[in-house]
């Protein structure tokens, strides 16, 4: 195995280390917002149309599944405090520099795929909030253009402070918190029929158990984010100390929140309705609350949790690659920084380049193309949390001389069986899904291969000595 310079066995620089402002609130509002978005705003109709009334378990199991993979990830962290993720760990397992760049270009397709979806989902709320009839042709040039203003404020370059975190956090919640208020009124008022939530009732000829695995991989596009906050571990204070706490709070805390709002809107609307929708929760409001204003501005609050998670998801997209095209390992172009505004240009309009094309192609191919596009986010993150799940075993043999987090053997284990059996087709994914991903992973490993081959054939060195280099 390779050896991996730590962050001690590095020469030193001149570079600080970055502030550590990060405590407990706001390390949690990072998690809680990093989590809540799009998938609970878009899919929470296609997992009903899977499992019916009962649309509250996928949920449910995809929140256990997290749950697994958050304590593989959080012996990690408090491990390998570093900033870097699914990459480090996998390198520092392997050892094998084309595990890691997979690993990296797999977790920035997903950035990728993830932010199509929000640029569907944003579109399709747009749509209803000025109830324009401008049919699918419609949706597709709004998503497209969402996503160019997208890499154009991304060009422009955006410093991220912890104020305008916690204020888009903040809205996102009060839109799901809105839902939930909205079924407990409705409940009072004998509008809700909240027997449904019981009710199984399974698509094509699908049994309950692969009705449900199914309807997890969708759901579970809901529930991550929480392994990006790994990537604070450097500007969190004590991170060994407060993460664990941290972690479980926030998975908690969005579990709750996404049982209450499927179950509340299953009871509102009519599963049939539900499963034709790319703007569910906004039907749920139409249904609960058909009188109040709140109606009129519902659309506007679900755009802004969507472009939200877009723009987060395209920033570290382009820096992922920036990070990979400095180290050489793909080709250096990618680390071309715009004089003017200090931004990774060309990684902006590769990732932009490659949206466009996901958000067109998924269009005209898939018939509903939000579930595909979120199911792609799950399938390729599930299968990064497979390797970092397997990676926490072997590097249980590397012992370090701090206290960290220890996971009991088991759950990485269960994790990492979870996990890769959410990938297989035997979970019941639909097959577009697999192609889109392969097609993203053919991708990047062509580029790979021509950058290898040049570098031999150059005799150049790559840089690739830390993975955390490519964040």
């Amino acid at each position: 195995m390779s050896h991996t310079v730590s962050a001690e066995e590095r020469p030193p620089t001149d570079q600080p280390e970055l502030r550590r402002v990060m405590g407990p609130r706001l390390l949690l509002l990072f998690i809680v917002g990093d989590i809540l978005g799009t998938g609970v705003y878009a899919l929470t109709g296609q997992i009903a149309a899977e499992v019916g009334g009962a649309a509250w378990v996928p949920f449910l199991v995809a929140f256990g599944v997290a749950l697994l993979t958050a304590c593989s990830y959080l012996e990690l962290v408090t491990k390998y405090p570093q900033a870097a993720g699914a990459a480090l760990y996998a390198h520092k397992a392997f050892g094998i520099h084309f595990v890691t760049f997979l690993v990296g270009f797999t977790v920035m397709s997903s950035g990728i795929t993830s932010a199509s979806t929000a640029s569907q989902a944003f579109a399709s709320n747009l749509i209803e909030g000025f109830k324009l009839d401008w049919g699918k042709s419609g949706i597709l040039l709004i998503a497209l253009a969402f996503m160019a203003l997208v890499a154009t404020i991304n060009f422009r370059g955006v410093g991220e402070s912890v104020k305008a975190n916690v204020v888009l956090t903040l809205i996102e919640l009060t839109g799901l918190l809105i839902i939930i208020f909205i079924g407990f009124y409705a409940f009072t008022g004998g509008d809700a029929d909240f027997s449904q939530v019981t009710a199984f009732e399974t698509s094509e000829d699908k049994n309950v158990f692969v009705a449900i695995t199914t309807a997890t991989s969708l759901a579970f596009f809901a529930m991550v984010g929480f392994e990006d906050s790994v990537n604070m571990a450097e500007e969190t204070r004590d991170p060994s100390r407060i993460f664990p706490k941290v972690m479980f709070t926030g998975l908690t805390i969005t579990g709750i929140v996404y049982v209450l709002v499927s179950i509340t809107v299953v009871a509102l609307v009519p599963i049939g309705e539900l499963a034709d929708s790319d703007t569910p929760l906004l039907l749920a409001v139409e249904a609960g609350a058909p009188d109040l204003p709140i109606n009129r501005l519902y659309p506007f609050i679900a755009m802004i949790a969507v472009a939200n998670s877009a723009l987060i998801n395209m920033l570290m997209a382009s820096r992922l690659l920036y990070g990979m095209g400095k180290q050489a390992v793909l080709p250096p172009i990618f680390s071309e920084v715009h004089r003017g505004r200090r931004t990774p240009w060309v990684s902006i309009l590769f990732t932009t380049a490659l949206a466009f094309g996901l958000i067109s192609y998924v269009s005209n191919t898939s018939e509903d193309s939000i579930a595909t596009l979120g199911g792609t986010t799950a399938l390729l993150l599930l299968s990064v949390f497979t390797v970092v799940n397997i990676a926490v075993l072997i590097l249980r043999r590397d012992s370090v001389d701090h206290d960290h987090f220890h996971a009991p053997t088991a759950l990485p284990v269960v994790g990492a069986f979870a996990c890769a059996y959410l990938v297989t087709p035997l979970s019941g994914r639909d097959g577009t899904i697999y192609l889109v991903a392969a097609l993203l992973l053919a991708i990047g490993i062509v580029l790979w291969v021509i950058t290898y081959f040049t570098n031999k054939a150059l005799g150049t060195r790559r840089t690739e000595n830390d993975p955390s280099d490519l964040t």
